[in-house]
């Protein structure tokens, strides 16, 4: 599970590509793969609002996936590569599949459950505790996810303008 910081930039960009699949359906644009032996064994997106599912982030769509490809539950020998820091579902879910290292690229201010406002993966109290890393391509997936905040509130200024005329 050791990579070249090329390779981190890679699979980073993986995720990133995820996250334009979101974007492209005005989905709050999130991406991540999970990476076994070098190879993406899982790929996911935001689909809440495609699916309809509030559980239907990112990292719960790649470790489906993962664990399909596997015929196991447990991720063991994988990383987890998301363009943004986990929420608290999503870190119980990488705890859950036991997946043993996780890579983001920026973090979650409001959200996030992996330094930023929890540490679910790391707290001593569970049973399992994943190494983290955090920065990779931390620019690029920052500005992708303030693009679509901003675009979405111009648009609902814009309405608000449109609606009081």
């Amino acid at each position: 599970m050791d990579f070249s910081q090329e390779e981190k930039e890679y699979f980073m960009t993986q995720a990133l590509l995820e996250a334009e699949k979101s974007l492209a359906k005005d989905e709050i644009p999130i991406g991540c793969v999970i990476v076994k032996d070098n190879h993406i064994i899982g790929r996911g997106h935001n689909a809440r609002e495609e699916l309809n599912q509030a559980v239907m982030h990112a990292e719960i769509m790649a470790i489906n996936e993962a664990n399909a490809v596997e015929g196991n539950w447990r991720l063991l020998d994988t990383t987890l590569f998301v363009t943004i820091e986990p929420c608290i579902m999503c870190s119980g879910a990488i705890g859950l599949a036991r997946i043993p290292h996780v890579i983001y690229g920026a973090s979650n201010q409001k959200f996030g459950a992996a330094g930023s406002l929890y540490d679910i993966l790391t707290d001593k109290r569970l049973n399992h505790r994943v190494l983290v890393e955090t920065g990779i391509l931390a620019d690029r997936c920052a500005e992708m996810m303030q693009t679509f905040f901003k675009k979405r509130r111009d648009a609902k200024k814009q309405n608000q303008v449109t609606d009081s005329h």
